[in-house]
């Protein structure tokens, strides 16, 4: 599946953004973009970087446009609240949280008062499309085509 996400690259590359998978670290900061700053590091699964200014060797600080997280048996509630509040907290736009046992999508999309904002619940036979990325479409049956 996560392979599939990396299809994604040919509509970046026209807008100047690109998909990391995980093992990546994405670092949080408080205050200043000063190492000593980080408050918390977390790995997405995959997630999209448009403003390059925001790679460095070690990663990604400061929160990516798009986030996607593919649950496991081995997430807890605990993890996914605690991302969750996190990635709302640091501005991520967009957080897209995959089961693959459901076959489904759930976005997050950030509102204009920094609150996530869900959206319905997609599955199989349907496309879901990103505010962050006008244009794009991503047909689930594709995704979940060898589940």
């Amino acid at each position: 599946m996560v392979t599939y996400f990396l299809n994604w690259e040919v509509f970046l590359k026209k807008r100047h953004c690109k998909v990391y998978i995980s093992p990546f670290d994405v670092r949080f900061p408080k205050e200043s973009h000063n190492d000593k700053a980080v408050f918390t590091v977390l790995q997405p699964d995959i997630c999209v970087i448009c403003d390059r200014s925001k790679i460095d060797a070690r990663g990604c600080i400061g929160a990516p446009d798009i986030v996607v997280e593919i649950l496991s048996p081995g997430n807890t509630k605990t993890e996914l609240f605690h991302k969750y509040r996190v990635y709302e907290e640091f501005g991520v736009k967009e957080y897209w949280v995959v089961s693959q046992s459901d076959k489904s999508v759930l976005i997050y999309t950030l509102d204009e008062m920094g609150k996530f904002q869900p959206s319905k619940i997609f599955t199989l036979s349907e496309k879901i499309s990103s505010t962050v990325l006008p244009g794009f479409e991503l047909a689930l049956d594709d995704v979940f085509e060898d589940l």
